[in-house]
């Protein structure tokens, strides 16, 4: 398994079943151990997304995104360039979960913890892949409160089959397994403390993604 150095650069892939990427994230490689993969970024990280959800960003108007999954069972959609914006991210991924733990940091400090339900990571060359699989959770960051997000697109992605009713299987079972996170204050959860302190070094550079080959 292709193990990564601190200060290296990993590129998150979001790939759809039939091989075609649905979006593309450099991040800065902060720990790759047994327990997580670790990672981070700050505005101005490059990216890729689908045009309609850069579309969706631009106008405000999240009923584009519906478009845009309309468009992934479809098999059709374009990637936009883009970067990062308004938050530092912090991302711990545990080897074969079905979910990642992501801290997002503004000027003030940690403004809240992010439970993103996808794909158990494949390692790549140049990063690693996973599928965002639509639903989340939102943590307050003292871990007093928290709450589902983003239910209304999960059942609209259940319905063509984008997530699969195996694919639902496991994600009903990672959302009970990061409750009993949560509730033991295990994994990152353990170290809450550290992480709500945690800030982007502002000497590190911002993750680019690589270059495609020449034509």
């Amino acid at each position: 398994m292709r193990t990564f150095e601190a200060g290296e650069t990993a590129v998150r892939r979001d790939v759809h079943r039939t091989g075609r990427v649905w979006s593309e994230h450099a991040q800065r490689v902060l720990a790759d151990t047994s327990e997580a993969l670790v990672t981070a970024c700050a505005p101005g990280a490059e990216t890729r997304w689908p045009a309609l959800y850069a579309k969706a960003s631009a106008a405000g108007d999240r009923s584009v995104r519906t478009e845009a999954f309309d468009a992934m069972a479809t098999g059709e959609w374009d990637l936009a360039d883009s970067m990062w914006q308004e938050t530092e991210l912090r991302l711990w991924k545990p080897p074969g979960a079905w979910f990642s733990v992501n801290a997002f940091y503004t000027a003030t400090g940690l403004r809240n913890w992010y439970v993103n339900f996808e794909h158990p990571t494949t390692r790549t060359a140049d990063g690693f892949d996973t599928f965002d699989l639509t639903v989340d959770l939102v943590v307050d960051p003292d871990l007093s409160r928290w709450q589902w997000k983003d239910e209304d697109e999960y059942a609209h992605v259940r319905r063509p089959g984008i997530v699969t009713d195996t694919e639902h299987q496991a994600v009903d079972d990672a959302r009970a397994q990061v409750l009993a996170m949560l509730e033991e204050r295990s994994g990152p959860f353990a170290d809450a403390a550290s992480w709500m302190s945690w800030r982007w070094e502002p000497a590190w550079p911002s993750p680019c993604l690589p270059q495609p080959p020449m034509p």
